[in-house]
């Protein structure tokens, strides 16, 4: 089977930018939440209550709702790496058709960046300051893939080409601090799709850039999940990204699902007071471009 990397890397050699993957397979979902309840925290209380969704391949489910309302946790949990004092208590979670409750340490190891891998807010907190782009991006080649030294820095390269860097020659010498938040994000993608990920959760990865730089990394995710047949996992608080990016929404708040279905029908026609409240709160931040016309009409009274 051709590879994410593979597919983009092929692409952009030949043409200089990625290009269409094979048809996606979606017989089965290659990650499952069954009524998921995460609790922990000071009283160890239950702080999710009950998430349920399916991501088969090439498709994107969003995750939104304010701080606080569960979104984080539920994506930690599917990669295994919740914080200290809270656990999965009650559902299941499946990866590729596997429990994630029965993997070994060692199991965890091989799958994270090989199967499941994630792009989180800030970048600068997740690359060493102290090593080059290069280096840091090679070493998980090196690992997962067991590629040699010049091999690695080939690959390298090439990653950093599919995810548009210009000069990757020269950003794979530099130092995380010579680089902007946007290109930081860009290396930061290079690196989770390096070891060939099935399933990318994208955690808040364009909250902290300006809307410019935002458009540019969206448009990197659409080209992962439409060209190279990526799944996504999208978490936002900005209905805007969900809206442009998204085949189904689960709607969170206080740790639980409020609302869940189809992008299209949940912010055209929200059925619950809580979503109507998020679009009202986004629209003047560029939502309504993607919503139908009815669903900025005001509401008739009675």
């Amino acid at each position: 089977m051709t590879t994410v990397s593979e597919k983009l890397l092929t692409r952009t050699e030949e043409t200089g930018a990625p290009g269409p993957a094979d048809p996606p397979d979606r017989a089965a979902p290659l990650l499952s939440l069954r009524d998921v309840r995460i609790s922990g925290g000071s009283g160890g209380r239950e702080i999710v209550h009950g998430v349920s969704f399916d991501l088969t391949p090439g498709n994107v489910v969003g995750i939104v709702g304010e701080s606080g309302s569960g979104k984080t946790l539920t994506c930690r949990a599917a990669l295994g790496i919740l914080p200290p004092r809270f656990e999965v208590t009650g559902g299941s979670i499946e990866i590729d058709g596997t429990d994630i409750s029965a993997l070994s340490p060692a199991r965890w190891t091989a799958l994270r960046g090989a199967t499941i891998s994630a792009v989180f807010q800030d970048p600068a907190s997740y690359l060493n300051p102290s090593l080059r782009i290069g280096k840091q991006i090679a070493e998980v080649v090196r690992v997962k893939k067991g590629l040699g030294r010049r091999e690695a820095r080939e690959r390298v390269l090439g990653l950093l080409r599919a995810v548009q860097l210009r000069d990757p020659e020269l950003v794979h010498d530099q130092y995380p601090f010579e680089l902007s938040g946007g290109m930081l994000q860009r290396v930061l993608v290079a690196a989770a799709i390096a070891a060939d990920p099935r399933i990318l959760i994208a955690d808040e990865a364009t909250t902290a850039l300006d809307v410019t730089v935002q458009a540019e990394i969206l448009d990197l995710l659409a080209d992962l999940r439409e060209r190279a047949g990526l799944a996504l996992v999208v978490v936002s608080h900005d209905l805007a990204v969900v809206a442009q990016l998204c085949d189904e929404v689960l709607v969170m708040r206080d740790g639980g699902v409020v609302e869940q279905g189809p992008t299209r029908r949940v912010l055209d026609d929200p059925r619950h007071d809580y979503t109507r409240l998020l679009i009202s709160e986004h629209e003047q931040y560029g939502l309504e471009k993607f919503l139908a016309p009815k669903a900025l009409a005001p509401k008739e009274e009675a």
